[in-house]
């Protein structure tokens, strides 16, 4: 059993739930952090943001439920099944997680037209690539083109049994193709031919609108009180 020290933060205003504080759990910076470790803490609700691994560990709120879809079990709803159909000549290519300018320059425009009004809208290169990227963490960068050019970008984290799906940024002028959408259903095709067991997306939040969308991949288990559970529409 490895010990792992971990360190609370300062209360800070939640992004999630206007009027509510939030507070995380962080390892400890000095503790040398591996896939191998990660893959463990993921599976208890640990998420990273670049080189940094957390949890929510909030006084009173207990909203932030960490979600992840066994992959052999799922099945496409209507909209996802369309989402696939629209897709069908889209290309995949997946890439080391490097600094590339056209990716970055499409995440800007990605964040100046969806979240105009957050701190990533002002993202320089440097914080960018340190976001999404990990030096210890087997990562990748899924490309997806259509009709020849760049549409958008998947963040991937691979682990001997799982995905984590980090983060999905697109062209804006492709918005019609549901690239979004598209992202989570490639990286549960990706897990199946890959043969692991889960994909997981962080963590939904019910009364978030950003966050909740997650539950519309079904079935989907929910990390509740330390035990994985199953939910089913």
């Amino acid at each position: 059993m490895i010990e792992i020290p971990l360190f609370l933060s300062q209360d800070y205003p939640c992004s999630y739930l206007e009027g509510y504080q939030s507070r995380s759990a962080f390892v400890h910076p000095s503790f040398q952090m591996t896939n191998p470790i990660y893959a463990q803490l993921i599976s208890q609700g640990f998420r990273r943001s670049g080189d940094e691994v957390y949890t929510p560990h909030c006084h009173t709120c207990s909203a932030c439920i960490p979600v992840r879809i066994p992959v052999s079990e799922f099945k496409p709803n209507r909209n996802q099944k369309r989402c696939l159909k629209k897709n069908i000549n889209t290309q995949a290519k997946i890439k080391p997680a490097l600094f590339e300018q056209a990716h970055y320059e499409m995440y800007m425009r990605y964040q100046n037209s969806r979240h105009q009004e957050g701190s990533m809208a002002n993202t320089s290169p440097e914080d960018y690539i340190s976001f999404l990227s990990s030096a210890w963490c087997d990562t990748v960068f899924v490309e997806f083109s259509i009709d020849g050019e760049l549409a958008g970008i998947a963040v991937v984290d691979q682990f001997d049994d799982a995905c984590s799906a980090v983060y999905t940024f697109f062209e804006p002028k492709f918005a019609d193709y549901s690239p979004g959408v598209y992202a989570v259903l490639w990286q549960i095709e990706h897990c199946l031919s890959t043969n692991k067991t889960f994909l997981y997306l962080g963590l939904w939040i019910e009364a978030c609108k950003k966050m909740n969308y997650k539950t519309n991949y079904q079935p989907i288990e929910l990390l509740i009180e330390s035990e994985w559970q199953t939910m089913r529409h």
